[in-house]
């Protein structure tokens, strides 16, 4: 393995500013970016890839290669919540495995922009596509997170409830009864109309359509204030991430060990199955990346919203204070290794 690639990635400004935020909390700063700016650094970010994703998109067009690598971003992020489920439910309840199943069946777009960034310092192409890709990955974790509450906790309920209506032993930690049901129009609401997933969609659609002149009028708004931005957005990310070290303590070794291991499974299947539909090397990292992030923005939105018996610090804290630092500090250059050493 080369641990120069690790080292250039580690003293990249976005990083290392990664690293004071974890240091300010560490070391009791009173280090503190005022709450909207990092709403609006996230917001941001999410426009400018969807623009620039957008124009990349027009230049190549919808080849079937494209196509194929869609769906296959598609049905790895219906697939990844179902097996992060069932080995969830070996120490967790219905409600907050799936929950964390949806977590890691979603993306983190953080980390894409990182793994982006990382492959313009290298030099290393790649298609605009593979935007359309992460915006396609948010909506299915959600979908198939919800489905298997729907369907297990039901199944529980209808198994182990008693003849006087006691909870069942698979109830919430608060001693709720599971919900019969849930209102899908608001799970699909939230699924494909949440703001991140609308505004890249939309981002996208924008530079898609307003091909080259589009591109040249907002060029240095997208282009040259896009690495600053990111460097600011990853220091906010610091300062979050070691707020929720504690949280995610209480979690035990478990969950801290899922928080690592689960990326590393699943960016394996990520360079398998971009190996197997013959990506570039650029469009592989960007495809492992996807099936090894973990959502910390739109999913526990949406989590929050049609499942209150999950705890959200268990979900949040596992995305953002573990597999985040460290899929941008390890994650990513060890892939690209990976990735080079079986694309030659």
């Amino acid at each position: 393995m080369n641990s120069s690639l690790i080292l250039s990635n580690v003293l990249n400004p976005p990083i290392l500013f990664f690293f004071i935020g974890l240091a300010a909390v560490f070391l009791k700063s009173d280090l503190e970016i005022p709450q909207p700016i990092p709403k609006l650094f996230s917001l941001y970010l999410l426009f400018a890839i969807g623009f620039k994703g957008g124009h990349e998109l027009h230049e190549s067009g919808l080849t079937p290669e494209i196509a194929v690598t869609l769906l296959a971003a598609i049905i790895v992020a219906a697939v990844v919540p179902i097996y992060s489920f069932f080995i969830l439910r070996l120490k967790l309840d219905i409600y907050n495995s799936a929950a964390i199943a949806a977590t890691y069946g979603s993306i983190s777009a953080v980390t894409f922009v990182t793994a982006s960034t990382f492959l313009t310092r290298l030099n290393v192409e790649f298609g605009g596509h593979m935007v359309a890709a992460l915006a396609l990955m948010e909506s299915p974790a959600i979908i198939v997170g919800l489905l298997l509450v729907r369907i297990f906790a039901n199944r529980r309920a209808a198994d182990d409830s008693t003849p006087d209506g006691s909870a069942p032993d698979g109830s919430a930690p608060d001693g709720s009864t599971p919900k019969a049901a849930f209102s899908w129009s608001e799970v699909l609401r939230e699924s494909f109309l949440n703001g991140s997933v609308f505004l890249l969609m939309g981002s996208l659609l924008v530079g898609l359509v307003t091909r080259d002149q589009g591109w040249k009028s907002l060029q240095p708004f997208t282009g040259e204030m896009f690495y600053g931005i990111l460097t600011f957005f990853l220091l906010d990310m610091g300062l979050v991430a070691a707020r929720r070290f504690q949280d995610l303590r209480k979690g035990g070794s478990f969950l801290i060990g899922f928080s690592i291991l689960m990326p590393v499974v699943n960016a394996l299947i990520g360079i398998w199955i971009a190996a197997l539909i013959q990506m570039s090397a650029g469009n592989a990292l960007l495809f492992t990346v996807l099936c090894a992030s973990a959502s910390y923005i739109a999913v526990p939105a949406a989590m929050r919203m049609t499942v209150p018996e999950a705890n959200p610090s268990l979900y949040i804290s596992m995305a953002l204070a573990l597999t985040f630092p460290f899929n941008i500090i390890i994650g990513i250059p060890v892939y690209f290794q990976i990735i080079q050493h079986f694309w030659r």
